[in-house]
């Protein structure tokens, strides 16, 4: 059967329906950046530790800048009157629950960094305190090491999350075009985002969510790796976390063939229940009164040194800087068109001021409860108990080990690792699937009911550049990915607050 031009350069034809020049352009640069990485995994690990230090160093001003901005924008449109819009018209209802909305953008956005980072990064800064701060084991110290943490899953990570989910929802839904990124651009570009500057937009989303969403499959695996070492002996080496790799994109890909409300739900709320009852049990058997403690100081620290953590300019703490936080940015921007489409999708029917609340706060406190819980009892085991296990492993540069080592005092330690390991997976399985779905619109030119086969390959292809990096340079390759793909986003974020502010200005003119 011959190819046919579809609508908006869409093809179709030998059972595919796709965007020609984002789907070719994308698909084959994927693949030959899978097959060079294999082939010359030494050269990769260079160019790789390369590419991390020059971005962190060089760039660090355009994550930070153009975060910032985000965020503001995001908290200006909360408060504006621009909040009464309603994602889908006045007449549009939520077509899922509160529980289950937040269960799906808690499983597809931030999952797998919560169970990676969730103990290694407040002890890391409470060994390594931000802002200058001497490293002393100290009640201060601990609040900041939380608040540290917090910074980098809260506020304006979110931000980059709501602002692409609410410009796409919007256009979407209420202005009738495709749910793809350049939808975003029509008020500045016109027209001419169905021709070279939409396909250009377009690709580069496709490239971060891949590289984006195979740096979190990657992290994953270091830690199932670690866990499964650590319960089983199995050995932790390359085969096996190919091996993986390979087991749970299969699952993803049962979970991508029954779509967004069978695999994808249900996958994501199993996937909180099991997650909020980990960190309940946690918060029950470990120290309670120390964890509460530290929900209260570490949000209080989080919101007073919030302005001295988002400046770049002077500070001394370079390592926070350049390793952590310009990493974070980077990573939540290349996420960004993946997660944003995927909320876009589910949020239909809510208005923009509490499309914005949920996506902004609620996760936000979820993320300060879970550092404390988790980090908070690394934290006071070695305070109140001298126990080494968990600083240890982080001053060892084995961040993977941090989670299994926090669960050693506590009771039922072999079951709390292997809950652990299953929330992992399910987590992986997840962020595969609603990840491969959204590169799949991207690629098809915004549909969102495709053939089987694109959704296959898409799946597959993450899975490969997961593989590819973890083998040419670890977790260096995986921060190296997420600064390279998310830098040029950094700049079509800006283009798209922009965007959206006039288009939903012109939206509430014409209801005025």
């Amino acid at each position: 059967m011959a190819a046919q031009q579809g609508s908006r350069g869409n093809v179709s034809g030998f059972g595919l329906d796709i965007n020609g020049p984002v789907f070719l352009i994308s698909s084959l640069t994927i693949l030959v950046f899978i097959a060079g990485a294999l082939t010359f995994q030494q050269g990769a690990t260079e160019v790789f530790g390369a590419v991390r230090l020059w971005l962190t160093t060089r760039c660090d001003w355009v994550f930070m800048l153009s975060v910032n901005i985000v965020l503001l924008f995001c908290l200006f449109v909360i408060v504006s009157p621009l909040g009464r819009i309603r994602l889908g018209g006045h007449a549009a209802r939520p077509a899922y629950s509160n529980l289950s909305w937040f269960a799906m953008l808690f499983a597809a956005g931030i999952g797998i960094g919560l169970m990676f980072f969730g103990v290694l990064e407040p002890v890391y800064f409470f060994q390594h305190p931000p802002l200058g701060v001497a490293a002393t084991p100290t009640e201060a110290v601990r609040a900041l090491g939380i608040a540290g943490a917090a910074f980098h899953w809260g506020l304006h990570g979110w931000a980059i999350y709501g602002l692409v989910g609410l410009t796409l929802a919007f256009f979407s839904y209420n202005r009738g075009l495709p749910l793809t990124v350049r939808s975003a651009f029509y008020p500045l570009l016109g027209e001419r985002v169905w021709g070279w500057p939409g396909h250009t937009v377009d690709t580069l989303a496709v490239f971060s969510t891949v590289f984006g969403l195979a740096t979190s499959l990657g992290l994953g695996v270091e830690q199932l790796t670690a866990g499964l070492n650590y319960l089983f002996g199995t050995p932790a080496v390359g085969a096996t976390k190919v091996a993986l790799i390979g087991l749970i994109t299969a699952t993803a890909l049962v979970s991508v063939l029954t779509g967004l409300d069978v695999g994808i739900k249900r996958l994501s709320q199993l996937n909180l229940l099991m997650a909020v009852g980990l960190m309940l049990f946690i918060i029950t058997v470990g120290p309670t009164l120390a964890i509460g403690a530290s929900v209260l100081s570490g949000l209080g620290t989080y919101v007073v040194n919030i302005l001295p953590l988002s400046n770049w300019i002077g500070r001394s703490d370079t390592d926070f800087l350049h390793n952590w936080t310009t990493f974070y940015w980077a990573w939540w921007i290349a996420w960004s068109p993946s997660v944003g489409i995927f909320i876009a999708r589910i949020s239909r029917g809510r208005t923009v001021r509490e499309f914005m609340i949920g996506v902004l706060l609620v996760p936000t406190l979820f993320s300060v409860v879970w550092m404390s819980a988790f980090g908070g009892t690394a934290i006071e085991q070695f305070m109140a108990d001298g126990y080494t296990g968990v600083t240890a492993a982080v001053s060892a540069n084995r961040p993977e080990l941090s989670l299994f080592k926090m669960f050693e005092p506590l009771p039922l330690t072999g079951l709390l690792s292997l809950v652990s390991i299953v929330l992992v997976v399910i987590f992986f399985v997840t962020s595969a699937d609603s990840g491969a779905l959204v590169v799949d619109t991207l690629a098809a030119g915004g549909k969102v009911d495709t053939p089987v086969a694109q959704r296959v390959f898409w799946c597959v292809s993450v899975g490969l550049v997961a593989t590819a990096l973890l083998l040419g340079g670890g977790l260096d390759s995986l921060r190296a990915a997420a600064l390279a793909t998310g830098f040029p986003l950094a700049f079509v974020l800006i283009g798209m607050a922009v965007s959206v502010y006039r288009g939903l200005s012109g939206f509430q003119d014409a209801r005025d």
